[in-house]
């Protein structure tokens, strides 16, 4: 009888204590909620705005939504903006410049990381400082530079420019990445036959996925989001990327027209956005992958 007693008591479900409520905890979600919100706010806003009519954006207050969506502005934005010419500048100067930064990059990091020479360490403090040197002190000597050598109203000189601009930050990236892939992996690959090219190409490069798109992603955003450099080497409206473009969005008689400026400032973010939210987690494991060596 005193054994089933006791395993009655066993059996017997012990209560859980109760959470105390904490005060600091739901300011501190408030807190968030509110710094997502001031963040997510302006995006929504300008989406919303977009898709307004004029007689909205000119009577309506500007926080009020909507009475439809009219998508004309859209299409103002693509034809009459020349936004679909500002896209192509943009995708000719940005991405030919992001395939240069990532090859170059990674091969220049391999060389300084993986080889032994007697100047890498050198050659790594040039690039470092590459990355401290602000851009304003260029503009001067490069304008002088390309001026001299015809590369203005140029969309190959811009994108020059970006590939020579992201490549310190890129570097210095990518020699974090290889001090965490092991030497013996390098020498074991010679000792069954292959070469430093057939190493590099076929087993460290794949092994830079993680660290190619934060780096991808990161001089994306710098070269797409670029205003001054494409204002001080591009004049000819014809050649001017997407931010340039905004700039000079104007109607008839040099009107604004914020309804097309709206939905051309979106169609600007729209793949930006786009593009982080899918690879921000990607992005988060390339930024870690090479701070610990192991």
């Amino acid at each position: 009888m005193q054994a089933n007693l006791e395993r009655n008591k066993q059996n017997t479900p012990t209560e859980k204590p109760k959470k105390k409520f904490k005060f600091g905890s739901v300011i501190g979600m408030t807190m968030i909620f509110l710094f997502v919100l001031i963040l997510i706010y302006p995006i929504i806003w300008l989406l919303l705005s977009s898709v307004k009519t004029p007689n909205e954006i000119a009577v309506n207050p500007m926080f009020a939504l909507p009475e439809g969506l009219y998508f004309d502005n859209y299409v103002t934005a693509w034809t009459s903006g020349n936004m679909n010419v500002y896209f192509k500048n943009s995708v000719l100067t940005v991405f030919p410049a992001l395939f240069f930064i990532i090859m170059f990059g990674s091969m220049a990091a391999f060389a300084i990381e993986k080889m032994k020479w007697k100047l890498k360490d050198k050659v790594m403090l040039l690039f470092l400082a590459g990355i401290m040197i602000p851009v304003q002190i260029v503009l001067l000597p490069l304008f002088s530079m390309y001026f001299n050598l015809g590369l203005l109203n140029n969309l190959f000189g811009l994108m020059l420019i970006y590939t020579v601009f992201g490549l310190p930050l890129t570097i210095f990236l990518f020699v974090g990445y290889f001090k965490s892939v092991p030497n013996e992996l390098l020498e074991s690959s010679i000792m069954d036959g292959a070469n430093i090219y057939q190493f590099f190409f076929k087993i460290a490069f794949p092994l830079l996925k993680n660290a190619i798109v934060t780096v991808a992603l990161v001089q994306f955003f710098f070269a797409w989001n670029d205003l001054i450099f494409a204002m001080t080497f591009i004049s000819d409206s014809s050649l001017r990327t997407i931010q340039t473009g905004l700039i000079s969005f104007t109607g008839e008689y040099g009107a604004r027209q914020w309804g097309p400026t709206f939905a051309s400032i979106s169609l600007a973010v729209i793949p930006t956005l786009i593009l982080y939210l899918f690879l921000n987690k990607l992005v988060m494991k390339g930024m870690t992958s090479g701070a610990v060596k192991g």
